[in-house]
C-alpha cells in the first residue's frame, strides 16, 4: 500500500482549537438563551397575573358558569330527543 491510499483511509485531521472555541461559544449562547427565556418567562407570568387579577369575572368563575350553561342545555337537548320536541309550523311552498 503508498502512503497516499493510507492517508486518505484515516479520516480527517483536526485541530483541537476550533473545537473548543466552537464548544465555548455554544455553551456561551445556550447560557444567554437560558437567561433570555427565564427573564421572558418571569415576565409573562407575571403580566398573566395582573391580568387575571384585574378580571370582573376569575376564569375558574367563568368555566363554572359555562360548565352550568352546558349540562343545563345538554339537559335540556336530552328531554326534547326523549320527549319529543314540538314540530316547527311547516311553511307552504308555492
Amino acid at each position: 500500500m503508498s502512503d497516499s491510499t493510507r492517508k486518505s483511509s484515516s479520516g480527517p485531521q483536526l485541530s483541537s482549537g476550533p473545537i473548543i472555541t466552537g464548544a465555548a461559544f455554544v455553551a456561551a449562547g445556550t447560557l444567554i438563551a437560558v437567561a433570555g427565556f427565564a427573564v421572558g418567562g418571569t415576565h409573562l407570568l407575571s403580566a398573566t397575573r395582573r391580568w387575571i387579577r384585574a378580571m370582573e369575572v376569575p376564569p375558574s368563575e367563568q368555566a363554572r358558569i359555562k360548565w352550568t350553561q352546558a349540562r343545563a342545555a345538554a339537559t335540556a337537548g336530552t328531554a326534547a330527543w326523549q320527549n319529543g320536541a314540538p314540530h316547527a309550523p311547516r311553511v307552504a311552498r308555492s
